[in-house]
C-alpha cells in the first residue's frame, strides 16, 4: 500500500508543477520533452541491473516500451487538443474515466474479486470523478467534438492497461527502472522528433525556463510511474483495486491542493465528488 501512496503523491506533485508552469512562463511541450530525459536518466540511475542495450533491445517488454513511449506523447497532444475543444473539465473526466478499462481489463484476464462492496467501489469512485472534475458553468461539446474525448478515453485506459500487462507477464524482479526508463526514452524521442517538426517549420521558440520546469516535472514523473508499477508488482492487492484507488485520490487530492494553495473555488458538485472518492477508496480498499 506504501507503493500505491507514493504514486499518489507522484501524481499529485505533478499537477503542482503543471500549474506554476502557468506562473512562471514556462513552455508546455518544452518541459515535457525535458521532463521525459530527465525521467529517462532517473530510470537508469536507480537500475541495479547493467545497463546494456543489447538486453533492453531483445528484452520481450521492449517494443511494449516503445509503444508506451509514443502513446505519453501522442495522448498527452489529444489532451492538449481536447482540453481547447472541449474545455478542461472534459479533458480531466475522460482521462480519469479511462479508469474502468483497466479494471475491466484485469477482472476478465486475471480473475480478478467482484464483491458487492468492491463493484459498488468502483461505480462511487466513477461517479466521484465526474463530480470533482466538472467545474461550475463548464460547457460541454461533446456533439460536435467527440473525436478527441473519445481518443483521450480510449488512450489513456489503454496505457494503464498495458503498462499492467507487460509489468505482470514480462518484467522480472528489478527490472521496473529499466523497463520505466525504456518507455521515458523513447517518449522523449518522440518529443524531440515534434520540436525538430516545430524548428523546420519556424515555429519554434526555446524557453529556457522549461529546462528547470521539465527537471523537476520528469523526477515526480518518473516517481509516479516507479511505484505504480511497484504496486502492481505487489501480489497482495489486485490491480482494479490499484488502479480504482490510484486515480479517484489523484483527483480528490489535486482538487483540494488547488482549494488550499491556488485559491480555486469548489463548488457543490465537487465537494459531493469529494465525499464520494472518500467512500469509494474505504469500500474499495477494505474490500
Amino acid at each position: 500500500m506504501i507503493y500505491l501512496l507514493l504514486s499518489i503523491l507522484a501524481s499529485t506533485f505533478i499537477f503542482i508543477i503543471f500549474k506554476l508552469f502557468d506562473r512562471f512562463k514556462i513552455n508546455t511541450l518544452q518541459a515535457i520533452v525535458f521532463n521525459y530525459v530527465t525521467a529517462c536518466f532517473c530510470g537508469f540511475i536507480t537500475s541495479k541491473n547493467p545497463l546494456n542495450v543489447d538486453d533492453i533491445v531483445q528484452s520481450q517488454w521492449f517494443f511494449g516500451a516503445v509503444a508506451l513511449g509514443f502513446l505519453f506523447i501522442a495522448i498527452f497532444n489529444v489532451m492538449a487538443i481536447t482540453s481547447q475543444r472541449n474545455g478542461l473539465s472534459v479533458a480531466s473526466v475522460a482521462t480519469k474515466m479511462s479508469v474502468i478499462i483497466p479494471v475491466i481489463f484485469g477482472i476478465y484476464m486475471y480473475q480478478e474479486s467482484t464483491g458487492f462492496q468492491k463493484m459498488l467501489g468502483i461505480l462511487l469512485a466513477l461517479f466521484a470523478v465526474y463530480f470533482v472534475s466538472v467545474k461550475e458553468h463548464a460547457t460541454f461539446h461533446f456533439k460536435s467534438n467527440l473525436l478527441f474525448p473519445i481518443i483521450l478515453f480510449l488512450g489513456s485506459g489503454i496505457i494503464d492497461t498495458s503498462i499492467k500487462f507487460i509489468e505482470s507477464t514480462y518484467i522480472q524482479d528489478g527490472g521496473i527502472p529499466l523497463f520505466s526508463a525504456t518507455i521515458f526514452f523513447f517518449a522523449a524521442c518522440f518529443g524531440i522528433g515534434i520540436l525538430m517538426f516545430k524548428i523546420i517549420g519556424k515555429n519554434f521558440k526555446f524557453n529556457p525556463q522549461s529546462i528547470l520546469g521539465g527537471l523537476a516535472l520528469g523526477i515526480v514523473n518518473y516517481a509516479s510511474i516507479y511505484y505504480l508499477l511497484k504496486a502492481l508488482h505487489h501480489e497482495t492487492l489486485e490491480s482494479s483495486t490499484i488502479f480504482t484507488i490510484n486515480n479517484v485520490a489523484i483527483v480528490m487530492f489535486t482538487s483540494l491542493i488547488g482549494l488550499a494553495l491556488f485559491k480555486e473555488t469548489l463548488s457543490f458538485k465537487n465537494w459531493i465528488g469529494v465525499g464520494l472518492a472518500i467512500i469509494s477508496i474505504l469500500l474499495v480498499t477494505l474490500a
